[in-house]
């Protein structure tokens, strides 16, 4: 941030901005700050009645006292807005990019079999469990499995164990950052048929590493995905399993989703990101609201 003001040629007293989720309770400074979705307190399961109070009396005021909020997609833009009543100007969407370590030239991962990969974390909202359901009843060689990141739960590996798909299903435990590239780049697709994302970061990776992707019709992953993955309901298990079928048995499709996919990640870039986050700055100097 001393960077992207020293660029600007402006004081780093004479504002503040936090790219993260917390915001100023007491500041007379102008403010500026990120809030990538509302998730804590649109999805039941990620909020509680602590959550809910700190949006509800601190969340809330800092979108109407801030000089601008930024976020990540024009989802959680118009829901910033309509949650905090604030004018449609006052919130930006700046995006999100998409590292040069995602790449279809990385090697890939290779681990002696096919896989379909999810890069997960075992919250509820990233609908695990109807993707294995899915996974367990579609048409496709039985020799290829589904790669989770992350460590498994107890009540995934009893899912997994009635579905009678145990021996088809990997959990790899914690990925470093470096491995995530070749990881996708090794997928035969990427399934990623989230409950609710206010960017959905996976969606891009994939798509920069050259792998189709099926994921959902809901929240901000359409915009994200745009006409380059497959859409399903994520409510819809069948409409998951069909998906599925269509990316695994359709080398055409996969070809096509390839091309569309990478694509539609070069419109995601950082310095796409910084140029809309300096644009707001210089916006608060010409207003005169930094002085």
């Amino acid at each position: 941030m001393r960077l992207l003001l020293a660029m600007l040629k402006l004081p780093s007293k004479c504002l503040v901005f936090n790219p993260g989720y917390n915001a100023p309770f007491f500041l007379v400074r102008p403010y500026i700050f990120i809030i990538h979705d509302l998730n804590h307190i649109d999805r039941p399961e990620n909020s509680n009645f602590l959550k809910k109070l700190y949006y509800r009396l601190v969340m809330r005021r800092a979108c109407k006292s801030a000089f601008k909020v930024l976020t990540v997609s024009e989802f959680s833009r118009q829901r910033i807005i309509d949650w905090a009543d604030v004018p449609e100007s006052h919130v930006v969407n700046i995006g999100n990019g998409v590292d040069d370590s995602f790449s279809p030239t990385t090697p890939p991962f290779s681990p002696g079999y096919e896989y379909l990969l999810c890069v997960s974390n075992r919250k509820p909202h990233k609908n695990e469990k109807r993707l294995l359901v899915a996974f367990s009843q579609a048409s496709i060689d039985v020799t290829i499995r589904i790669v989770f990141t992350g460590k498994a739960t107890e009540s995934l590996l009893q899912l997994c164990e009635n579905l009678q798909i145990k021996d088809r299903v990997v959990f790899l435990g914690f990925i470093p950052d470096s491995c995530l590239p070749g990881l996708y780049r090794g997928a035969l697709a990427l399934l990623f048929p989230s409950l609710y994302e206010g960017f959905g970061l996976p969606v891009v990776e994939a798509m920069a590493c050259g792998t189709p992707v099926v994921t959902s019709k809901t929240t901000s992953l359409p915009e994200v995905a745009g006409d380059a993955a497959l859409l399903v309901d994520p409510l819809n298990t069948d409409e998951i399993t069909q998906a599925l079928e269509r990316i695994v048995n359709d080398a055409a499709l996969r070809a096509e989703l390839t091309e569309k996919g990478l694509a539609r990640a070069r419109q995601f870039t950082w310095d796409d990101v910084v140029d809309k986050v300096k644009h707001v700055l210089v916006d608060a100097t010409c207003t005169g609201s930094i002085k």
